[in-house]
């Protein structure tokens, strides 16, 4: 029966995230990406609490907080603050397939970190997977002009590779982390409001004119990028006795994201995109192989 459960959470959780580039796109087409984070992350913080209240876990907010308050302040400026604010300018600048694509070179991008951070030993296959999947990020961002190295947004790569050295050194600081991981994310949501909040002000964007459809889009990148499909994927790892299963499920969530971005908004997907995908995919699937996932590595998105 718990198999049964892990495999209904991670399934709808892998379903949740193959959405959110379709969102991203249908939020930026109204607001800003501070304005989209502000939001987002309000969303986010409401829908956490009620879970943490649900769990019984509200209790225990304050004193993890006070018990290390710089970490969690550090964590919450890492993420969601600086990480959804470059990654929502890198979907603003970059086709969404692109974006996304690029961003799932996160876990390469990990392998690097821990080995400098953590002194953790990389491996022969891991230094083959680095290189097939940064390839496969080149391949993308060229649209498959390797030699002439024309970037469409140079900016928008840049910014989106720099998402992963973002969201790879949230982890990794997350790894000395004894808290409960709902509370966790939850306190860096209320670390970063604040911030966002100020950051939105100083931007000066009109929030007037803005349509339902896209305060929909924003509250559902609350809630399903940031806040509830993290809580399936953790509750669907929680229960399973075969985590590689589940974690392999997230392989698929890139591809069905393309056909949403190309059924929902007609983007077009460059066949280039497709190409660097499979590379990154595949990186990522040699770095697994006999050894699994390294115990850092949360195992999402």
């Amino acid at each position: 029966m718990n198999e049964r459960r892990a495999l209904g959470f991670g399934l709808s959780a892998v379903l949740l995230w193959s959405t959110v580039a379709t969102a991203f796109k249908l939020t930026l087409a109204e607001f800003t990406p501070i304005q989209m984070l502000t939001v987002a992350s309000v969303v986010s913080a409401i829908a956490l609490t009620c879970i943490c209240a649900l769990q019984g876990k509200l209790s225990t907010l304050k004193d993890t907080f006070l018990a290390n308050p710089w970490y969690y302040i550090l964590l919450g400026l890492i993420n969601p603050l600086a990480y959804y604010v470059i990654l929502f300018k890198a979907y603003d600048l970059l086709p969404a397939s692109q974006a996304q694509a690029i961003n799932y070179s996160w876990a390469i991008t990990l392998t690097l970190m821990a080995a400098v951070f953590l002194g953790q030993r990389i491996r022969g296959q891991d230094w083959i997977a680095c290189c097939l999947s940064y390839v496969g990020v080149i391949v993308i961002a060229t649209q498959g002009d390797i030699l002439g190295l024309n970037f469409a947004s140079p900016l928008g790569v840049g910014l989106a590779l720099l998402s992963t050295l973002l969201w790879a050194s949230y982890w990794i600081l997350n790894t000395k982390n004894k808290a409960d991981p709902i509370v966790g994310v939850l306190l860096g949501f209320l670390v970063a409001i604040p911030c966002a909040i100020a950051l939105s002000l100083h931007e000066g964007a009109t929030w007037s004119g803005i349509s339902l459809q896209g305060w929909l889009a924003v509250s559902y990148v609350g809630l399903f990028e940031m806040g509830v499909t993290f809580v399936l994927w953790l509750s669907a790892l929680k229960l399973t006795q075969n985590t590689a299963r589940i974690s392999n499920l997230i392989f698929a969530s890139p591809f069905i994201s393309l056909a949403l971005l190309a059924s929902v908004l007609g983007e077009e997907i460059h066949p280039s995109t497709l190409m660097g995908l499979v590379l990154i995919i595949g990186g990522l699937v040699i770095q697994q192989i006999k050894f699994g996932k390294k115990d850092l590595a949360p195992s999402v998105k």
